[in-house]
């Protein structure tokens, strides 16, 4: 079973820099696109940035010019460079990855597949 399992969260001050890591357990060239979302307490979760399997990239407006989504084929991973973090980027971060599957996610079918969150938290 395909596995996606991120790394690098932690806490980090205001105008700092982190960057996290997505592995998974297969070639990510079999994934359609891959992502990062956050979840930020009381909210719901949303799309930060995506990565195609030939590279073209989006972001949202709230992160473009200060967070890079980029791949390493090789190593089976993705990463998201955070700089210039703020307060409100305080989140649990999720890696998902598009491999025109659908699974059971909680009481819904969902495409894709998620890994288990890395904690960002970013004090003033």
């Amino acid at each position: 079973q395909v596995q996606l399992v991120e790394s690098g969260g932690g806490l980090v001050q205001s105008g700092g820099s982190l960057r996290l890591s997505c592995v998974a357990s297969r070639s990510i060239l079999s994934f359609y696109v891959m992502g990062w979302y956050r979840q930020a307490p009381g909210k719901e979760r949303e799309l930060v940035a995506t990565i195609t399997s030939g590279g073209s990239t989006n972001y949202a407006d709230f992160v473009k010019g200060r967070f890079a989504i980029s791949r390493d084929n090789a190593k089976n991973t993705i990463y998201l460079q955070m700089n210039t973090l703020r307060p409100e980027d305080t989140a649990v971060y999720y890696c998902k990855a598009d491999d025109g599957t659908y699974r059971r996610r909680g009481g819904n079918l969902e495409r894709g597949l998620w890994g288990q969150g890395t904690l960002v938290t970013v004090s003033s």
